[in-house]
């Protein structure tokens, strides 16, 4: 308004200036009085530089008038008027307050409101740093523990492996001893073992037997047996014995090759599990010492019960009928009685009882391994390296 003000004053004052006559005296004394405009007082053309118009600052006993009595601007009643409209406050629903207008024109620095508006309140938190409810976090806390002890397949894969292949693995480890130079030695040499009563000396039997067992662990063809003679020039063996030892021998050289590529895959496993699962040997070691331990404890109870059965059933798996049964002078049964394949049954069903029994009791879960399994499977648990697990 006091700028407006300003310049209507100035273009009325210079319009009344270049109008006026030098040589009429009434308009030179009209000059020369002083006029009131406003809240100022115009001082004629000889007043001092100092007394000049006062438009921002009137003084206190000359305050300023009123909109409806300010001079009007050149042209009259014609000139439109507009009307400034009163700044409307914002309403309170978080949306931007227009700025306020800084006193001389100049506008309000931005987010600054003006005296008559209200602040905007602020919100408590944006959408971004919102927590989310509780039952949000308890679902996903669920989701992640079942992620973590969500095991792969392959590892599933391969604890089942272990707990299959490992009664096999330690059937197998049985018969090698058992088809050797030392358990052939201890058997003709411990106390109660009965006497060839054919005539073979226990210095014989070792002999002999060991070209037998040699025979089952080499790749000798039938000759290596058939070519055996007696002290007096007699073959040692005959045909249809050699031809049972070659069955023999086939049998144990398969039963031999499926233990070794079992016992590869088993250390496959272990390695892969030892890595990527912990725990994972443990567990399948243990259900596969079960597995053995039921296995064992079955045949077991079959043998004692009835030996024969269980010796001439287990003969009908392997071999033809009529190729197994010897006379009692053949050099076989006089090197192999019956009470040697007692022992070596015996032999075979402890140790296999043993080993599986001891992987039980190292491989049983007990509280603290499965606290240290739990805790090494938990997000941020104390376990094995990421990437590594501890068997």
């Amino acid at each position: 308004m006091a700028v407006s003000l300003r310049g209507t004053l100035a273009v009325s004052f210079r319009h009344v200036s270049e109008n006026s006559n030098p040589q009429d005296p009434s308009l030179n004394a009209e000059r020369e009085a002083p006029t009131e405009v406003g809240a100022a007082v115009v001082p004629g053309p000889d007043a001092p530089a100092a007394s000049k118009i006062k438009l921002d600052g009137a003084s206190s006993s000359q305050p300023m008038r009123p909109a409806a009595r300010l001079p009007r601007l050149p042209g009259g009643d014609d000139a439109p008027t507009t009307a400034i409209p009163a700044p409307a406050e914002p309403e309170e629903t978080g949306t931007k307050p227009m700025a306020s207008v800084a006193p001389q024109g100049k506008p309000a620095p931005q987010g600054t409101p003006a005296p008559h508006q209200k602040a905007a309140p602020a919100t408590e938190t944006s959408m971004i740093s919102m927590r989310p409810p509780a039952e949000e976090i308890a679902k996903r806390q669920a989701a992640m523990e079942k992620a973590a002890n969500t095991k792969p397949v392959l590892t599933r894969v391969y604890q089942v492996l272990l707990a299959v292949f490992y009664p096999v693995v330690l059937l197998v480890l049985a018969i090698r001893l058992v088809t050797s130079n030392v358990f052939l030695w201890v058997e003709y040499h411990r106390p109660g073992f009965p006497a060839d009563s054919f005539g073979f000396s226990t210095e014989d039997r070792v002999t002999y037997g060991s070209y037998t067992v040699d025979y089952l662990l080499n790749f000798a063809p039938k000759r290596y047996l058939g070519g055996l003679v007696d002290t007096v020039g007699n073959p040692l063996f005959l045909d249809r014995e050699v031809g049972h030892m070659a069955d023999v021998k086939t049998v144990i050289v398969m039963a031999f090759v499926v233990g070794l590529v079992l016992a590869a895959i088993m250390v496959v496993a272990m390695v892969y599990l030892a890595r990527r699962s912990r725990g994972g040997i443990r567990r399948g070691l243990f259900a596969g010492s079960i597995v053995t331990l039921a296995v064992i404890i079955g045949l077991g109870v079959f043998a004692v019960t009835g030996w024969e059965a269980f010796f001439t059933e287990f003969h009908k798996i392997f071999f033809a009928a009529g190729t197994w049964t010897f006379y009692t002078d053949d050099t076989l049964i006089r090197l192999f009685p019956s009470q040697f394949w007692t022992d070596a049954g015996l032999f075979i069903g402890v140790f296999v009882l043993v080993v599986s029994s001891l992987t039980l009791a190292f491989t049983w879960p007990t509280k603290e391994r499965r606290r240290a399994v739990g805790t090494a499977g938990r997000p941020g648990g104390h376990g094995a390296p990421s990437g590594r697990r501890a068997a």
